[in-house]
């Protein structure tokens, strides 16, 4: 996968990236566009570190259940994770 730099303007999946927005220790979050529904979403890109460890991915799984409980329309919506995407 490219560089977080070289991500700006590429398509993963059906999500156009658009900008960094952040990184923390569980991941990089980009601002996309979703080419399918065209709206703006976030977009949490793990490395490939969280991806082969059972109990990082068990954590990272567990935030997204977390975000996803919220019914607050002005909470951000989750979408169950995608195929990983070779990212380093």
């Amino acid at each position: 996968m490219a560089a977080p730099s070289q991500l700006i303007g590429q398509t993963i999946a059906h999500y156009r990236i658009l900008e960094k927005l952040g990184a923390g220790g569980m991941g990089e979050v980009y601002r996309a566009q979703d080419l399918r529904l065209r709206r703006d979403v976030a977009i949490k890109i793990q490395p490939a570190l969280i991806s082969s460890d059972p109990e990082r991915l068990r954590r990272f799984e567990q935030e997204g259940a977390a975000a996803a409980a919220l019914a607050n329309t002005e909470n951000s919506r989750t979408k169950p994770k995608g195929p990983p995407i070779g990212r380093p």
